[in-house]
């Protein structure tokens, strides 16, 4: 396949905001890149139909008993490994739910490794490797929408039937054209030309957090906006846990520790149970029957009870 003119990649092109960028002192760069990052929230906004698309393709897939997999090369596979590694820790989310490809794989985490974004039959064997199937759902990232790991990742996702996701950096694109649900954001050339950890990053990460965070919501994982099911790995996290079931119920500190430690370190299970007055197990079938959201559990409560 003949290479495209990448010099006309939006994400190539001369910024003429920072042609000086050499000349000037630390508080005029900082201050003209703080400046350009007030541009990405608008381009953003720009696609929040796309962006609410592709949520809800996320939370059929994850209700259907699939997976979603990030995959991208460079900082964009980076930013798909960490939104998918903070997902179980905040919501208390299956690990397999959000998976994370980088093209070199783990190693490209921390060094370059040549050559492997270039690879199309790699991400194949990557997806296949993990069990990718067509109940799934990929995200391919790649800001130039033409990086040739995540289009063959694209490519093997439409052969096996599943849903895709593209997000760029560069509106027309290869990729975008390719998937399913194109999302595809135009921040404008980089400050520093080419450098697409910069606007182009900011604006993957953006969108990478309303996509796990608002299907996170939509799955029952939060109730009003507190995050109800979280894992509490570290004293932080469970001194979270303590406030989230004190605030949500009206109970003394003392109490909310009692029954977070009744309910085995269940935040989910020990609301119910102090606002249902019923025993651990019985919160437990509650959330059960109402398929995890705090909310139906209480309505079911509560129509049990008249």
């Amino acid at each position: 396949m003949m290479e495209p003119d990448l010099s006309r990649l939006i994400t190539e092109q001369i910024n003429e905001r920072t042609r000086e960028l050499d000349q000037m002192s630390a508080l005029e760069i900082v201050r003209v890149m703080n400046e350009e990052d007030r541009r990405v929230p608008l381009a953003v906004e720009e696609v929040l139909p796309q962006v609410a698309q592709a949520v809800e393709a996320m939370v059929d897939t994850l209700k259907q008993g699939g997976h979603i997999f990030y995959i991208g090369a460079g900082t964009s596979g980076r930013l798909g490994v960490l939104d998918a590694s903070e997902c179980p820790p905040t919501f208390s989310a299956d690990p397999s739910w959000f998976q994370g490809i980088i093209a070199g794989g783990d190693t490209a985490l921390r060094h370059a490794v040549e050559g492997a974004e270039d690879n199309p039959q790699q991400a194949a064997t990557d997806l296949e490797e993990r069990g990718f199937c067509s109940r799934d759902l990929l995200v391919g990232l790649a800001t130039s929408g033409r990086t040739p790991y995540v289009i063959g990742a694209v490519e093997y996702a439409k052969q096996m039937g599943a849903r895709t996701v593209a997000i760029t950096c560069n509106p027309g694109s290869v990729l975008g054209k390719l998937a399913d649900i194109p999302i595809e954001v135009n921040v404008g050339p980089e400050v520093l030309v080419g450098s697409t950890r910069l606007k182009s990053g900011t604006a993957q990460k953006m969108i990478l957090n309303m996509l796990s965070t608002a299907t996170m919501v939509r799955m029952g994982k939060v109730y009003q906006n507190l995050m109800v099911d979280l894992q509490p790995s570290n004293r932080k996290l469970e001194d979270r846990a303590r406030r989230i079931i004190q605030q949500i119920t009206g109970v003394t500190p003392e109490e909310a520790e009692a029954a977070w430690l009744r309910c085995d370190k269940e935040v989910k299970t020990a609301i119910i149970s102090l606002l249902t007055d019923q025993t651990p197990e019985c919160a437990r079938q509650l959330l059960r029957q109402a398929e995890g959201q705090v909310r139906i559990a209480l309505q079911l409560a509560k129509k049990s009870s008249l």
